[in-house]
């Protein structure tokens, strides 16, 4: 399983510290790429597994947020589905939408992690204090993150991410227990 990978003692020492997950949409959760119905209606592909994962940290007590530059009535529907009530999009400045999400919890961004993929998201991604990236980021953006993950956006990066979180702070076992052990 990609997320028992062996990471280093500093990326366990941040994930162990998360208490907000923050990601962006296009590239990291879904594949990047943007697809276009016959009505101009927006649509979008999201993993399973991302999902579970995201739904997994919220029962441990980590928030998880959305932070986005696109907009669309799709998004809202799968945070609705997903119980997120963070979403920000048509966001030009994550760095700020990061900030405020930490000033809104009491936290500090040292407490924060956010996932992306492109420019935009480098602001959010230099504040967090765990900084990752799905598989197939822009090169630009990898060269700031803290840890990237052997899935590709939209292929179950946000859950390998998730589960790495969980183990981090000890909770694997709690979660398998709530799976039949």
């Amino acid at each position: 399983m990609p997320s028992e990978q062996r990471v280093s003692v500093d990326v366990h020492e941040r994930a162990s510290k998360v208490r907000l997950l923050a990601l962006d949409i296009d590239g990291t959760l879904t594949d990047g790429r943007l697809w276009f119905g016959a009505e101009g209606e927006q649509l979008k592909a999201f993993h399973v597994q991302d999902g579970l994962g995201m739904k997994l940290l919220q029962g441990a007590g980590i928030e998880v947020a959305w932070i986005t530059a696109r907009s669309g009535p799709i998004v809202e529907r799968r945070a609705a589905d997903l119980g997120i009530c963070r979403v920000v999009q048509g966001c030009k400045d994550k760095g700020a939408a990061l900030q405020q999400a930490c000033t809104e919890l009491e936290i500090s961004p040292a407490q924060a992690a956010f996932m992306g993929d492109d420019l935009p998201d480098r602001p959010a991604l230099r504040l967090a204090g765990f900084a990752v990236v799905p598989a197939n980021a822009h090169a630009w953006v990898a060269a700031i993150a803290h840890w990237r993950t052997a899935a590709r956006g939209g292929e179950g990066a946000v859950r390998e991410l998730c589960d790495l979180l969980l183990v981090a702070q000890g909770r694997r076992d709690a979660v398998l227990r709530g799976f039949g052990g």
